[in-house]
């Protein structure tokens, strides 16, 4: 049966990857890998159990005789549980973040973007925009946030090839904003979550190589670019009766929503609570400012005239039950013990974490970002400093303590490793369906200039650490 599940597992890494070609929906195959993997595991459970957690069914058992349902019960109460709850409050995290770039984005309080790129210099608009999806990618989600951005572009940039080019940009931007602060992206919560980092260590880590892994390539994209862009400038839209807020109110809720979200960190630390309860409070917070700034409007309630209503509700919808399914995947193929073999054939054949970080980051541009970070994740447990003692190679375990380099090593290398294709991340995907960008173009354009900035990042990281 071990052997059934990490087949399963290895077939789903295959669809995702060749998602593209085969128009089946990776969100599909996460689902069906987390849920049939589990019918699987429990179907043979006494055998797991006893495998992995001998000593734990014998306490809950407390002198009862095994049976089938014990099993059972044991399975669902004591290890399904916990790694439900686990991608659970990394999905309402995303939920709750979503959910805020969507009040904010509805009430016009990304208008100023628009406004601020608005100018048919190449650069001006390329640096203007790029720097705008880093910034807020770091504070919100990446995925929702180069979407909104390939929107902004799509309206402004006329021409479909400097569209490509640009939307290139964007893409890398959000995925380098993301992957150096502990909220941008879903690895990141994951990680703060485990206790595997601290946010302030992650981000004074990881700065340095995000930014040089987003700066390089957007400066070789810059010089393929015209002297001047294809530009067509509408006016700002019409948001129909969903809002009617002055310059001032939408400055208060921008504040609200990216200010209160720099405060998560502060609120885990001190309250110790998961972090997705303090993105539901800004949530609510914001919400209830929407509702005062809008009590006037006559339909209130009915949004009109979206930019971006379906399209963004599907996507994200698809990138929570993608995280769901991975995270429920995983941890059936955790409890096979079959991690805890790979890990220790790296440990005796590679013994090197940089090495494992880049083919991570090479597998992740051909699979997807987060499949491989957990897949990586998932092969060691966090040690804590004392049981260091306990190891050889205690320099080597040390890699894998609270802030150990090879959390941050993963993470970096395949949040940016994941643009080296475009099928490597959802929002390269996102960017073929709307520019229609193709895999052969992508890979003769933009993948040489991201493996020079994920090649002089990943060695800006190893100078820091």
């Amino acid at each position: 049966m071990t052997l059934i599940i990490v087949s399963m597992l290895i077939i789903s890494y295959l669809l995702i990857a060749t998602g593209h070609l085969t128009r089946v929906n990776k969100s599909a195959i996460a689902v069906f890998l987390g849920t049939i993997g589990w019918v699987v595991y429990i179907s043979w459970g006494t055998d797991f159990v006893m495998s992995q957690h001998p000593r734990e069914y014998a306490e809950y058992l407390a002198g009862e005789e095994p049976s089938s349902n014990a099993v059972k019960f044991f399975i669902y109460n004591e290890i399904f549980l916990s790694y439900v709850g686990r991608a659970a409050s990394i999905v309402m995290f995303l939920l709750a973040t979503m959910s805020i770039i969507e009040i904010l984005n509805n009430n016009g309080c990304f208008d100023f973007i628009q406004k601020w790129i608005k100018t048919r210099n190449p650069k001006r608009l390329l640096w203007t925009i790029t720097f705008a999806t880093f910034i807020i990618s770091a504070n919100l989600d990446n995925l929702t946030t180069a979407t909104m951005m390939l929107v902004i572009m799509h309206s402004i940039v006329q021409n479909r090839r400097q569209r490509m080019l640009i939307g290139s940009a964007i893409v890398i931007a959000a995925n380098c904003g993301g992957c150096f602060t502990v909220i941008g992206d879903p690895m990141g919560i994951l990680l703060w979550e485990d206790g595997r980092v601290t946010a302030s260590d992650f981000s004074m880590t990881l700065a340095l190589p995000a930014v040089l892994a987003w700066v390089i390539p957007t400066v070789l994209i810059n010089r393929q670019l015209p002297d001047k862009l294809d530009t067509q400038w509408s006016p700002m839209p019409y948001r129909g009766d969903d809002t009617n807020l002055n310059q001032w109110q939408r400055i208060v809720m921008l504040f609200v929503g990216i200010g209160g979200l720099w405060f998560i960190p502060t609120f885990h630390n001190i309250t110790k609570l998961s972090p997705f309860l303090g993105a539901l409070c800004v949530l609510s917070v914001l919400w209830v400012v929407n509702e005062a700034f809008n009590r006037k409007l006559m339909n209130a309630d009915v949004m009109m005239e979206r930019r971006m209503p379906q399209a963004l509700k599907y996507g994200s919808i698809q990138q929570m039950l993608f995280v769901m399914g991975i995270m429920l995947g995983m941890g059936v193929v955790t409890e096979t013990g079959v991690f805890g073999d790979v890990s220790a054939w790296i440990d005796y054949n590679i013994h090197n974490v940089w090495i494992v970080g880049v083919l991570s980051g090479l597998l992740s541009s051909i699979v997807d970002t987060f499949t491989i970070a957990i897949s990586n994740i998932s092969l060691y447990p966090l040690l804590e400093n004392r049981q260091l003692v306990m190891w050889v190679d205690s320099d080597y375990m040390a890699n894998f303590v609270q802030n150990g380099a090879y959390w941050k090593i993963i993470a970096y290398a395949t949040a940016v490793g994941g643009c080296l294709l475009s099928v490597g991340s959802i929002g390269g995907i996102a960017l073929m369906k709307m520019e229609h960008v193709k895999l052969g173009w992508y890979i003769k354009n933009i993948t040489p200039k991201v493996l020079v900035g994920w090649i002089v990042g990943m060695t800006a990281l190893w100078a820091v650490m």
